[in-house]
């Protein structure tokens, strides 16, 4: 006990003699002492769970914050750890001393880490620090962690891979109804945010200690005196003048929008991504054309990782407001994600299946979003991206009957941008017989192979729409018909329409393939797909099997037309 009382004074003078020299005043964290004397201020407080201790050292820890983050901008020492435990000392004892820690913690995301997040050393302790404050700071600040996910996703995009663990247990934290929406293309963004980082390092020097938000301030100048020089001499913006044949020439210029979007510290609402701007242009040139660094490659191989996790998060937690917002946010940057050929596909993968899932969950969203979805389908054939996306849109309208039949008005609409596309292609003879020169003959092949699985898609969903919605039916049968008659469409599609043709004449049977797969009313004659392999029946049309030719010749199961599993 007399040991510790000899400690408890020791610290604690050497808490006030800071405050009196005058070097240590004006740069704390460069006496790493103090750091010790936080510290053990802080566990004897904890051990001996005295209030009067922790009324009597509160004042000088509370001053040394101050002068801690008023010394911030002309410290040549790292200010991080001593702030972060002197931050612990405030929420372990804030209700003691009635400190409210709310605007420390701000002051420390928006002075200190700003500055040093690049730090590994503070970043580290940074995500340990808000880790084990995790349910206190959710808790009593809700805010906090949302408010600055840009801030933390440039920690993470520059310490990589080495610090994923930490930051896992922390990324639920970031993600509320306020930052949502704007997490989404940040965390898509993550490889971009790195070449931006990246140009920053070249262009101004190491990030530890330099305040980005200065460079992003200095950027208004530069843009004023950008817009002059092309008001007086005609050159644009995006020119580099003399040295445009410099290494950093294809980069992100300071000036750009997209650079200033990217680099922000703080949560400012969805705001637009320029992805048409010169600048980002430039900047996937450049990523396409050099060798990726390390933390590029390390960016590239988390943001998929992050989002398995915000899915998973969005689904189970957020509204059906956020998540309908959500889905066009999907569909537009499905064509806009960095040209990574594996990150691409990872990426997209994990944007159709949240799409498909949402859908899922709230079939509605179909019908609420009829008009980016109609967009899309338009879309379908510009890149192979779209199509992917319009082949997806094509299964969730049929499987899901354009929302239900709650939204008659919406399937008709669906239905006729389906029917539209369908007819484009009969008219046109998109597959087969009309050939691009510019395409080599497997491109041609990939092309037509695709457009035809497109097709079997919208044939199907068209079938799926007439099912649920019976007033489509007689359009149906035109559209169906016309692709079974058709010579110049693949063979696939023909015989997937002819097949549904077929199914229309045995209604039972069709309301059981092509109806709902939930929630549908147990009509006479229809199946129950679960039983089936315990049922016979008498008369199952033959071209469900598709080998049969030829009427049936015996009773079959319905096990021979079940997938085994």
């Amino acid at each position: 006990m007399v040991d510790r009382d000899r400690e408890w004074d020791f610290y604690l003078r050497l808490l006030s003699s800071s405050a009196r020299d005058s070097n240590l005043a004006n740069d704390p964290a460069s006496d790493p002492s103090l750091l010790q004397a936080v510290k053990k201020l802080h566990e004897i407080c904890k051990v001996e769970e005295s209030e009067d201790l922790v009324a009597r050292v509160y004042p000088q820890i509370y001053k040394l914050f101050q002068r801690s983050v008023a010394s911030l901008s002309q410290s040549q020492t790292s200010n991080g750890l001593l702030l972060l435990a002197v931050l612990q000392f405030f929420l372990d004892f804030g209700e003691v001393v009635l400190h409210d820690a709310d605007p420390s913690l701000t002051t420390f995301f928006r002075s200190c880490l700003s500055r040093e997040f690049a730090d590994p050393v503070v970043a580290e302790a940074t995500l340990n620090f808000l880790s084990e404050n995790k349910k206190k700071l959710l808790t009593s600040f809700p805010n906090l962690l949302p408010q600055f996910f840009p801030l933390l996703l440039k920690l993470i995009a520059w310490n990589g891979e080495k610090l994923e663990k930490p930051f896992q247990k922390v990324f639920p934290g970031l993600i509320s109804p306020g930052s949502f929406l704007p997490l989404f293309p940040s965390l898509v963004d993550l490889p971009i945010l790195v070449v931006a980082l990246e140009k920053v390092e070249r262009t101004s020097g190491s990030l530890i200690g330099s305040s980005i938000a200065s460079i992003q301030k200095s950027a208004a100048p530069e843009m004023l005196l950008a817009l002059m020089d092309e008001a007086y001499t005609g050159s644009t913006i995006g020119d580099g003048g003399g040295d445009s044949e410099s290494e950093d020439s294809s980069a992100i210029d300071v000036a750009d929008p997209l650079f200033l979007d990217l680099l922000k510290d703080e949560n400012d609402g969805l705001a637009e991504r320029h992805w048409g701007s010169p600048g980002m242009a430039a900047a996937l040139q450049a990523a396409i054309n050099t060798p990726q660094s390390y933390r590029l490659k390390e960016a590239l191989n988390i943001t998929p990782r992050l989002l398995d996790v915000y899915f998973a998060i969005g689904l189970r937690d957020m509204n059906d407001s956020l998540i309908c917002a959500l889905i066009p946010l999907l569909m537009s940057r499905n064509a806009t994600i960095f040209p990574d050929k594996v990150f691409s596909h990872e990426v997209r993968k994990r944007l159709l299946e949240f799409m498909l899932a949402a859908f899922q969950l709230s079939p509605d969203f179909i019908a609420l979003l009829k008009k980016p979805i109609t967009d899309r389908l338009g879309e379908a054939y510009e890149t192979p991206e779209n199509t992917e996306l319009a082949l997806q849109l094509c299964w969730a309208i049929g499987e899901h009957g354009g929302g239900g039949d709650s939204h008659k008005d919406a399937a008709r609409e669906l239905f006729e941008s389906l029917e539209l596309l369908l007819y484009e292609n009969l008219s046109s003879s998109r597959l087969g017989l009309r050939q691009d020169s510019s395409l080599s003959s497997n491109g041609a092949t990939f092309r037509n192979s695709s457009q035809a699985r497109l097709l079997c898609f919208v044939v199907t969903a068209i079938a799926k729409l007439a099912t649920y919605h019976r007033e489509l039916q007689p359009r149906a049968r035109v559209s169906l018909s016309k692709v079974a008659r058709s010579q110049i469409s693949d063979v696939r599609v023909w015989s997937r329409a002819r097949d549904y043709l077929g199914l229309m004449n045995e209604p039972a049977i069709c309301l059981s393939v092509l109806g709902p797969s939930h929630g549908q009313v147990k009509n006479p004659g229809l199946v129950n797909w679960s039983e089936g392999g315990r049922k016979m029946i008498a008369h199952i049309p033959f071209y469900i099997l598709g080998v049969q030719e030829g009427p049936p010749f015996r009773d079959f199961s319905f096990s021979e037309i079940l997938p085994r599993k």
